[in-house]
Parts: C-alpha cells; structure tokens; sequence
C-alpha cells in the first residue's frame, strides 16, 4: 500500500466519522421537536380540564378482583367531592377507575403511552380526553401539573415509579403539596414498614416525610382526605 493511498484511507475513516457524529445531532436535534410536541399537544388537552386526581395501579388487574372494584368505588366517590379522573388510559385499575368515574358521570380522562404488545386504551376514557404518549417522562409531568392529588392502588413498577416520583416532588418542593393517598393497606403495608424500619431508622428520610402520604382501604375516607385538603388549600396545577 502507497504512503498516498494510506493517507486517504484515513481520511475517508475520519470524514466518515464526522458524518456519523452529524446524522446523530440531527437525530437529536429532531428528537428534542418531537418531544415538545408530545408536550404541546398534552398541555392542551390537559389544560381544559377541571380538578383532575391521578388515580394509578395495575394494568393486570382483573374486573372481578377486589382491588379493580375498590377503583371503581374510589372514582365515585372523587367524582361526589367535585373530582374528576386522570388515569394512564389502559386496562385493569385505570380501566376501573375510568369506568367509576363515567358511571357518577364525571369526567373520565386517560394519558395513555405507546407501548408493544400492549392492549389500546380502554373504553371508559370519555370522547375527546384521550392522549397518547411516546414518552413516559412527558406523561409523568401531566399527572402532576394537572393533578389536584394521587390515590395509588396497588400495582407493579409503574406505579412504585408514579408513587415516588410525586412524594420527591413534594418532598423537594419542586412541586406544590398535594394529597397523595395510597389503597389496599394489605398490599402496601410491607413497604410502609420498610420506608419507617429502614429508611427513617437510618434517616435517609426525615420524620416529617412520612405524613406526605395517607393509606387507607375506604374508598370514601380516600376522596374526603383530597377533598379536606382542598378545604384549605386553592386548587392550582402544579410546578
């Protein structure tokens, strides 16, 4: 090989490498215009919606388990205190407490996320309140700007993450204090254990971080604890 054919064979590698680093800023660049118009187009939905309370849990529970009936009861009862239902428009606990919120004729809202493999939003999500995401974090941030309060049945990673994600908000006043309640004291009493054995035992957390949120199994002693809070409280959306 020729000193001049190597030195262009280098140079085709490093002008290949640059073209590669470009295409990717671009990907990015195109990325980051996709992401505003999920977030333009959720902001738009949302916004026109009145006293909305995030209910989470399970996609994989059943209609005939107790804990889809105890969201179905807990939407009524939202929907008598003046609330309206935010869910992540799928199946199981967000299908119930969809399906409650319609029967006490409230509004019935869904932030569904494009996901494989998985069922299309369920059929409780009133007409013309039903958005579709790409992705997870923009969804995040609808639950809790327009959020007035969380009630968290039980449910998987998902819901573990929705619970979290709003006691740091709180926690961190990065957003407004805003009642989160969790259902099902069977199902989340072991990690209530945990959070006041271990991580205030250790202080990870401080004492007070453990009244940032209620737990209950009466669906009507969850709607009043939202409905109390906002006794004293103005209701405004968050950050």
């Amino acid at each position: 090989m020729t000193d001049n054919h190597q030195q262009r064979t280098e140079y085709d590698m490093q002008q290949d490498l640059q073209l590669q680093s470009l295409y990717k800023t671009q990907d990015d660049i195109w990325r980051v215009f996709r992401i505003m118009a999920e977030f333009v187009e959720g902001f738009t939905l949302m916004s026109k919606q009145k006293n909305l309370v995030s209910v989470f849990g399970s996609a994989r529970m059943n209609p005939d388990t107790k804990y889809y009936q105890m969201a179905v009861q807990v939407a009524r009862e939202l929907v008598k205190q003046g609330f309206n239902v935010l869910t992540g428009g799928g199946p199981g606990i967000m299908e119930a407490a969809n399906k409650g919120a319609q029967e006490q004729n409230g509004n019935s809202v869904g932030a569904a996320i494009e996901l494989p493999h998985e069922e299309s939003a369920n059929k409780y999500i009133d007409r013309g309140r039903l958005q579709t995401f790409r992705h997870f974090f923009v969804r995040k941030v609808m639950f809790v700007k327009y959020a007035h309060g969380f009630v968290v049945m039980p449910g998987g990673f998902g819901t573990l993450d929705e619970l979290f994600e709003a006691i740091t908000l709180v926690q961190t006043r990065k957003t407004q204090t805003f009642p989160i309640v969790l259902m099902g004291v069977d199902y989340w009493q072991g990690l209530v254990d945990w959070i006041k054995n271990k991580m205030l035992a250790e202080k990870m957390i401080s004492p007070s971080d453990i009244e940032l949120f209620y737990v209950t199994d009466d669906p009507v002693e969850a709607a009043s604890l939202i409905a109390n809070f906002y006794k004293k409280h103005a209701v405004v959306t968050n950050f």
